[in-house]
């Protein structure tokens, strides 16, 4: 597959924005992420989503052990992409069972060519967002690779920072501050 621009939507899902682990700050960046989906599907960009992919043995999972709150419990209401998330059809989804997306890295990997331009944005900065951009940067090491601060948020405020931060040191750029939905370049 050939693309210039790729958008990958991280977690989007109804649990981390006003479920189990839902935030205030993940509730203001819906609109905005929203735009940034229509404006790259205009742009031609090509828009992949990752879902985060839990079990009913949840709890019994390094993860759980260590956030003990069940959520993203495959097929509940929870895990599903929030209604107000555009999903364009040339879309793709991957489900991760843990926070980054080997499947992702893998396909980001096998492309024709590798494009100029890969855009990340969801939620949460701090975990999956972040554990995205690393498998995204490694899978393309000569890619220019992008987050949106403005529609991106953490756990915490401070987390979310200091996951822009870490971004930044591995060469992923980091923009916006959020005035533009989707750079043309």
């Amino acid at each position: 597959m050939k693309t210039k621009k790729i958008l990958i939507v991280v977690d989007m899902q109804n649990d981390f924005i006003d479920g189990a682990l839902g935030s205030k700050e993940a509730v203001t960046i819906v609109d905005k992420v929203a735009e940034k989906i229509k404006a790259a599907e205009d742009d031609g960009a090509l828009v992949l989503f990752t879902r985060d992919t839990h079990g009913e043995d949840y709890m019994a999972t390094e993860e759980g052990k260590h956030l003990p709150v069940p959520h993203c419990i495959e097929r509940s209401a929870g895990w599903q992409i929030s209604e107000k998330i555009p999903y364009p059809q040339n879309s793709r989804s991957f489900d991760k069972f843990t926070f980054g997306s080997m499947d992702l890295g893998s396909f980001l990997k096998e492309l024709v060519s590798a494009p100029e331009r890969v855009e990340l944005v969801g939620l949460c900065t701090d975990i999956c967002v972040l554990s995205n951009a690393v498998i995204a940067k490694a899978a393309l090491p000569n890619a220019h690779i992008v987050v949106d601060a403005a529609c991106c948020a953490g756990v915490s405020p401070a987390s979310h920072d200091t996951a822009l931060a870490a971004m930044k040191a591995i060469q992923v750029e980091v923009v916006n501050q959020g005035s533009e939905p989707w750079r043309n370049n």
